[in-house]
């Protein structure tokens, strides 16, 4: 029997790569520079590619994926809209992405501690994650 703290892992992964992917929607087209455009879709391809792979290891264990929490949707969806209406541009961009990418890292750290019985692959997909959120924020230094 799989244990808890798997699933729980696995399934605040899948949470994390949808506010990740929405976040990224959220100010993708608004990208004035084309790398910028260019890092942007390649983290959501690697977002969407790891969150197939969660989503499918969860249906093995017979449970469902997770959507984030609608509060953090919702302010994340605020915050994103007040600041671009005030100072659009790859700027603000790229603060918006770092500030969740930090968010994104602080939590998944937390759930691994928490979720500390979880097994390795779930425990690597948390990782892979993590690695993915805290090079995207590196990359984004250039445009602040």
């Amino acid at each position: 029997m799989v244990h808890e703290d798997t699933i729980s892992l696995l399934r605040e992964c899948s949470a994390g790569i949808k506010m990740g992917t929405a976040s990224i929607d959220e100010v993708l087209e608004s990208a004035e520079d084309r790398k910028l455009k260019e890092i942007l879709s390649s983290s959501k391809d690697e977002h969407n590619r790891l969150g197939e792979e969660t989503e499918k290891l969860l249906e093995s264990y017979g449970r469902c994926d997770k959507e984030p929490k609608a509060m953090a949707k919702g302010m994340s969806w605020i915050k994103t809209n007040v600041m671009m209406a005030v100072d659009a541009g790859d700027h603000t961009i790229a603060d918006l992405i770092i500030d969740g990418c930090n968010m994104g890292v602080k939590s998944l750290s937390r759930y691994l501690n928490q979720y500390a019985a979880a097994d390795e692959h779930s425990k690597d997909i948390a990782k892979k994650l993590i690695s993915m959120e805290e090079s995207l924020a590196m990359k984004m230094r250039d445009y602040l």
